[in-house]
C-alpha cells in the first residue's frame, strides 16, 4: 500500500469501523485522548504489519499492509495495546508477564483470530481453534520482546498469563 493509500484509509476506518471507534472511543474515556498524529506511517524493515510505542501510539507499516481488512484488524490489535498502556500507568512492556498478558488480550479481542483469517494462514482445526490462535500469537509476539530468552520462554509466559488475561475483555464486554 503506498503511503498516501496508506493514510487516506487510517483516515476512513478511524471514522467508519465500529471496533476501531470504540477504542478510540474508550482510550479518551479512560483518560487517554487519541489524535490523529498518535498514528505514523512508515516504512518498516521487519516483516510487520505495525506496532504500538508506549507514549509515541501506532505505527502503520505501509510496505506491509496490501488491505484494508488487515489494517482494521492491526489497528484494532494495537489500539487493545494503547488501552491496556493507558489503564496501567505502571505498565512495564519488558516485563514479559505484562506484555505476555498484553498480547493475550490483543489477539483474543482484535479479530486476529477469527476463523477466516486463521483459514488463510492454513489453520483448520475448529476443536477449541479460537484460544489455540490466541497462544499461538500471543507466544509469537511475546518471543519478540528484547528479555525473551527464546520461544519456549515466550510459550511458559503465556501459559502463566493465559487464563487471567482470556477472561479480560475490558473495554468490551465480551470477546468481539
Amino acid at each position: 500500500m503506498t503511503p498516501e493509500k496508506c493514510e487516506s484509509e487510517l483516515d476512513d476506518i478511524s471514522r467508519k469501523t465500529p471496533m476501531v471507534r470504540f477504542l478510540l472511543e474508550a482510550l479518551e474515556k479512560a483518560g487517554c485522548p487519541v489524535n490523529r498524529s498518535f498514528f505514523e506511517v512508515q516504512r518498516c524493515n521487519a516483516a510487520v504489519l505495525g506496532g504500538f510505542r508506549p507514549d509515541e501510539g501506532v505505527v502503520l507499516c505501509h510496505n506491509n499492509l496490501t488491505n484494508r481488512t488487515d489494517m482494521e484488524n492491526m489497528l484494532t490489535h494495537e489500539l487493545i495495546h494503547a488501552y491496556d498502556h493507558c489503564r496501567n500507568k505502571n505498565m512495564d512492556w519488558l516485563d514479559l508477564k505484562q506484555h505476555a498478558c498484553s498480547e493475550v488480550r490483543a489477539s483474543n479481542l482484535s479479530g486476529d483470530c477469527h476463523w477466516v483469517n486463521e483459514m488463510f494462514r492454513g489453520y483448520f482445526g475448529v476443536e477449541n481453534g479460537h484460544q489455540k490462535c490466541v497462544r499461538r500469537r500471543a507466544e509469537l509476539s511475546t518471543a519478540m520482546n528484547p528479555r525473551c530468552r527464546d520461544r519456549d520462554e515466550a510459550k511458559r509466559v503465556v501459559n502463566e498469563v493465559f487464563e487471567q488475561c482470556f477472561k479480560d475483555t475490558r473495554p468490551f464486554d465480551d470477546i468481539p
